[in-house]
């Protein structure tokens, strides 16, 4: 074991019934943060990849965004930090934020409005989760994985007909618009 895996071991065989739902109200109580800023636009600073997350480039420079969402942390050395408190600046083809907006509230002719299940301020309902300013590589992430199926389980099963139809511009669009929203 690690120091830390150790101590959170210990920490959580030492917890009391009052103990844990005192501590479940505490972080019940912390409401989401937005911390991304989603840009249209066609041309973003010049990236390269470090520890597995884009960067802009130490040469500076522009490149054309083309086809991509681009999620870029506005400090690497706090991202290194691992400090929870950073921020993103999201960048999208123009016109992204207005269609994935139709995609997101009408599903667009091409599949259901994610309000359906996601809740009206798409902030989750009961077993469903929110997904209102959440990051968008990972929800892209996640759309990809159930349209592919690498994604499994029962509630999985729910996502593959809505993912059916929806392109990697659809992904892109949805995602986009979901992190322009509080969470």
């Amino acid at each position: 074991h690690y120091p830390q895996a150790l101590m959170w071991e210990l920490a959580a065989q030492a917890a009391t019934d009052p103990g844990l739902e005192e501590v479940a109200a505490y972080f019940a109580s912390i409401k989401p943060k937005q911390f991304m800023k989603v840009v249209e636009t066609d041309t973003i600073p010049k990236v390269e990849v470090m520890h597995w997350i884009y960067k802009k480039a130490e040469a500076g420079g522009t490149e054309p965004l083309g086809n991509r969402l681009i999620e870029l942390t506005d400090d690497f050395a706090r991202f290194g930090k691992r400090d929870g408190r950073i921020t993103y600046t999201v960048y999208v083809p123009p016109g992204s934020l207005a269609k994935g907006e139709d995609l997101v509230k009408t599903g667009g002719g091409k599949t259901t409005a994610c309000a359906t299940c996601h809740g009206g301020d798409l902030k989750g309902l009961g077993l469903v989760p929110p997904i209102a300013g959440r990051s968008p590589s990972y929800i892209a992430r996640q759309l990809h994985d159930f349209r592919t199926g690498a994604r499994s389980g029962d509630y999985s099963e729910l996502m593959k007909p809505v993912v059916a139809n929806l392109t990697n511009d659809d992904f892109i669009a949805i995602t986009g618009y979901l992190a322009s929203l509080n969470p």
